[in-house]
């Protein structure tokens, strides 16, 4: 079953699509929207998304997301997987589609986040970015604020990135602390030249706090 997929997979590559996804790190070719429709017609099948995984094939490997068990895996597996996943969009939807639907969340948060890797940290700060809107009890916020403010401005680019959207939603869900937020963001100045598509809100932190409050207030 893993052969016919895989060339499955191979017949959907266009080269096109690989130059795109190459220029964000990701090493595939496969139209997402495709990859999504061949996960629905597998539906969930936690032994072929394991053996998917292993050949380390990154189109296989987002399809062995789609169509895994998240609460299947054990901890150990997911640091694993993790540190394996180096493509962005892989490292992305292992943490958003399989790690946050896992028990173990909490305890990969804690351990991720201090981890010396800044990839494998950046996935700790992706959890914690959850927490602040879902489970704020759980954290020191201002404490948040303060590793925010003393370690973003030289972190290297995805842990700067993960960082960056934690400083966000802080000020976005924590109206006490907003200013701080805005504050922290306007002198630390990360991603303020950032190049921001025509519709799209700036990922720089004082903008994106500013519009998705403004928003929310007009709903």
């Amino acid at each position: 079953m893993v052969a016919e997929v895989l060339a499955e997979l191979a017949e959907l590559e266009d080269p096109k699509t690989r130059a795109v996804n190459e220029r964000h790190g990701d090493d595939h070719g496969v139209n997402l929207g495709k990859l999504r429709a061949l996960a629905k017609r597998l539906k969930t099948r936690h032994d072929l998304a394991c053996r998917l995984w292993e050949t380390g094939d990154t189109a296989a490997r987002l399809l062995a997301l789609l169509i895994c068990r998240p609460k299947a895996f054990g901890a150990p597996e997911l640091d694993t997987m993790l540190r394996e996943a180096r493509a962005p969009k892989v490292h992305d939807w292992l943490v958003n589609y399989v790690v946050k639907k896992s028990p173990h969340a909490e305890r990969l948060r804690l351990s991720w986040t201090a981890d010396p890797d800044p990839v494998v940290a950046s996935a700790g700060w992706a959890l914690t970015t959850e927490n602040v809107t879902k489970k704020p009890g759980v954290l020191d916020l201002p404490g948040l604020l303060d590793t925010i403010e003393a370690e973003m401005k030289h972190a290297p680019g995805r842990l700067q990135w993960a960082m960056n959207h934690c400083l966000a939603q802080i000020g976005i869900d924590h109206p006490g602390l907003r200013t701080r937020a805005v504050d922290i963001g306007e002198r630390l100045e990360v991603l303020k030249d950032y190049p921001t598509p025509p519709g799209c809100t700036s990922p720089f932190a004082p903008i994106w706090i500013a519009e998705i409050v403004r928003r929310q207030s007009a709903q």
